[in-house]
């Protein structure tokens, strides 16, 4: 970066983004071909006729939209199709799509079930010498549909945030924004569109003037960064089309996992429902396993058939991946959730979250320094006081003791403690010191003749 903030333009970076058009309704169609030409949706829910999930473009020009009521989509478009999701299926074609993208390109991201990016930067002096972007792309999407059977729309500029912006405005097609155009594409289109941007920096924008990317090229870029920190000062740099934003795959490790299990019909036998939540904890519990990762924190939430709901959390001492534990404390939950309970459970949610990295070995005595030393002291301690003082030592306390006699019974140290630990150690108690005030006072007797004795 300049001084000014500005992100060199030196490398011309060039972004492809990959979408998958109505992927799942084009799944189904791939699936049938009866199907083709008509229009079609897909329904979520326990019996796949809920709410809609995705709808093609021929049900969309009835007015058919996500998350609408099939009913509703039937309604609308009586000649539609309304399919059962078939998840074993889109996954399988979604693996096809993409080893189809990454013949194309050195560096492929996906980024969900159905679009990813390709990084094409080098492409003008390798492959594009006899041909260009747009008849390039044209081939990747013209095989993706000979062979996957499916219609997918690209984008192609110099990020991953403008590709995308650029995927949206050519549905269904290609659209290229040429280097040097960025600013032009971007001037009236509105920063809502802008991939991950919430409802509170929509709302502050929009306070202070700025609903289009061309607004925010006329406001001072560290009025931005005030602001919104740094990310007010990456949206000043993309609107005026210099974040010149390399390709970066990047393997995260999760940070949660869940499951939302709607079940086949309303369930009145909670023992029932019970083993249904112990069977999914232990499927997610195993996922984690496999990624080599624990959980710190669990919920369970209950969703009855009048859809009101109840559940629970727990955080275990130290993160956790063993069923038995698990189990153990999802039953727990289970059973306050549902005592007092009269309704059938219709859903159960399990999540996991506050992920770590499985290292089974620490947990043995610690996860960190100061509690592997303090457990080590801890154990030595009851060695020596079950053995004798002089059962476990250091090796310079093995030292001291060779090179002087003096140190082989060493004094008594001066017998101050905390208080409670004092307390505790000559009354018994800590709750209340006077309760056998009696018996420490006899004891004192005793030690006090015997001093007196000895001199």
């Amino acid at each position: 970066m300049t001084d000014e903030g500005v992100m060199s333009t030196d490398l011309k970076n060039r972004i492809l983004h990959v979408d998958g058009d109505s992927f799942f309704a084009s799944c189904e169609i791939a699936l049938d071909k009866k199907l083709e030409g008509r229009a079609v949706w897909v329904g979520g829910g326990r019996r796949g006729d809920g709410i809609v999930i995705a709808a093609n473009r021929a049900a969309k020009k009835f007015g058919v939209k996500t998350c609408m009521p099939c009913f509703e989509a039937k309604r609308l478009c009586p000649s539609g199709v309304l399919c059962h999701p078939h998840y074993d299926e889109y996954r399988r074609i979604s693996a096809e799509m993409f080893r189809v993208l990454e013949e194309y390109s050195p560096m492929l991201v996906p980024v969900s079930i159905d679009e990813g990016f390709l990084d094409l930067s080098t492409m003008d002096s390798v492959v594009w010498r006899n041909t260009t972007p747009e008849k390039y792309v044209r081939e990747i999407s013209e095989r993706i549909a000979r062979e996957v059977k499916i219609p997918v729309s690209a984008g192609l500029a110099n990020s991953s945030r403008l590709a995308k912006l650029a995927t949206d405005a050519a549905k269904p097609g290609f659209l290229e924004v040429k280097p040097g155009d960025e600013k032009e594409f971007l001037k009236d289109r509105s920063v809502r569109e802008l991939s991950g941007i919430g409802k509170n920096r929509q709302r502050s924008l929009a306070a202070l003037g700025a609903l289009t990317f061309g607004h925010v090229t006329k406001m001072p870029s560290p009025l931005l960064k005030q602001k919104f920190g740094i990310w007010g000062t990456q949206l000043w740099l993309f609107s005026n089309g210099l974040w010149n934003e390399p390709l970066l795959l990047e393997v995260k490790d999760r940070t949660t996992i869940s499951s939302n299990t709607t079940l086949p019909y309303d369930e009145p036998d909670y023992e029932a429902a019970l083993t249904f939540a112990l069977s999914e904890a232990t499927r997610l519990t195993g996922q984690l396993r496999r990624e080599q990762m624990q959980a710190r924190e669990m919920s369970l939430t209950i969703r009855f058939e009048d859809f009101s709901e109840a559940g629970g959390t727990h955080r275990f001492r130290a993160p956790q991946f063993l069923n038995s534990v698990i189990n153990a404390h999802l039953e727990e939950i289970f059973r306050g959730v549902m005592s007092g309970q009269t309704k059938m459970v219709r859903q159960i949610r399990i999540a996991f979250w506050n992920l770590e990295r499985l290292d089974t070995q620490p947990t043995l005595w610690g996860r960190t320094d100061a509690e592997r030393w303090g457990a080590l002291d801890d154990a030595a301690n009851k060695i020596n006081k079950q053995f004798g003082n002089a059962s476990l030592m250091t090796g310079a306390q093995l030292a001291l003791r060779a090179l002087d006699d003096t140190h082989k019974n060493p004094k008594a140290k001066c017998p101050f403690v905390p208080q409670r630990e004092m307390v505790t150690k000559l009354w018994g108690t800590d709750a209340d010191p006077l309760a056998h005030k009696g018996d420490w006072e006899q004891r004192l007797a005793k030690v006090s003749k015997q001093i007196q004795f000895r001199h």
